[in-house]
């Protein structure tokens, strides 16, 4: 057996996680084994589409937290790694300037990348496995800051687009006007021209709906569960969530505005069930690195 330790690191909108991975090759396959996952809620977001760029005090907790990604990798002795931003640093007017400030302060190299990369990166990460050829899926990763579809029909891929519409921006109210709008009607030509079988779901709060409804590892969720449910945490006050509903501080405001957009594009697209694999950005990163060295 040959064995490998991989690293992924995403910085997103809402939270920046450090993922160690081993990838283990042997004669008839190659598995991926978590060996470490950590997450630390920075919401740059919060700065970004309010002041639009990352202040100071958000700068300083992100570069601490990038040297101190860099010391447990090393620790673990991680053999390749990658770093991608996405939609806050991408908006950020200071978002290069960071990338170059952790260069120096960690000696990490940060990408960043478009929200079609994104999007693609993640589907790389095992989505494949998931689906099957003779259907059509709509992906969807909802973030902090924006909202990646792919389109997949027929085993290809057939449209991409990233929206500006991410939990973060909505909480802040930095949605543009008409934002919505455009995204539902995208979302009725692409109904009118593939009319999608599922919803592939992506990010840490369809995850948490998954949990939070009892589901098993490979049972989907239908519109109607999510409509009830989403009706049911928002009864609820932002301390009640926290505390009648355990709901961590980071997830019970975001949880809110990403099952809207969720039941927004079942709702347009008449899709009634949504397939949640739990594979992000981290996954795509560690099978992306993993082709590269073999």
């Amino acid at each position: 057996m040959n064995s490998k330790t991989l690293a992924a690191i995403d910085i997103g909108t809402n939270a920046v996680r450090l993922f160690i991975s081993s990838m283990e090759e042997y004669p008839t396959e190659v598995l991926y084994k978590k060996i470490a996952f950590i997450r630390v809620p920075l919401r740059l977001g919060d700065d970004v589409f309010t002041t639009g760029k990352i202040e100071e005090k958000k700068r300083k907790r992100l570069r601490e937290t990038m040297q101190g990604f860099s010391y447990i990798m090393s620790a673990f002795n991680v053999e390749a790694y990658r770093a991608y931003a996405t939609c806050a640093m991408r908006e950020a007017l200071n978002g290069e300037e960071i990338v170059q400030e952790l260069k120096e302060a960690s000696d990490l190299n940060v990408e960043i990348i478009s929200g079609v990369k994104e999007a693609e990166t993640i589907f790389a990460g095992g989505m494949k496995e998931v689906v099957d050829n003779d259907k059509t899926y709509l992906y969807v990763d909802v973030g902090g800051g924006s909202t990646e579809v792919v389109v997949y029909s027929k085993g290809t891929k057939v449209d991409a687009r990233s929206f500006p519409l991410g939990t973060v921006r909505m909480l802040n109210d930095a949605v543009e006007k008409g934002e919505m709008k455009s995204f539902k009607a995208w979302l009725k030509s692409i109904y009118q021209k593939y009319t999608p079988d599922y919803i592939i779901g992506s990010g840490g709060n369809i995850n948490k709906v998954h949990k939070l409804l009892n589901k098993k590892e490979k049972e989907t969720i239908t519109y109607q569960e999510l409509e009830i449910l989403y009706k049911y945490i928002k009864s609820f006050n932002l301390e009640e969530r926290e505390r009648v509903l355990k709901l961590n501080t980071y997830r019970a405001d975001v949880i809110i505005p990403a099952m809207k957009i969720f039941l927004t594009v079942g709702k347009t697209c008449q899709v009634n069930e949504i397939i949640v694999p739990k594979l992000g950005l981290s996954d795509g990163i560690i099978r992306i690195l993993a082709n590269e060295i073999e």
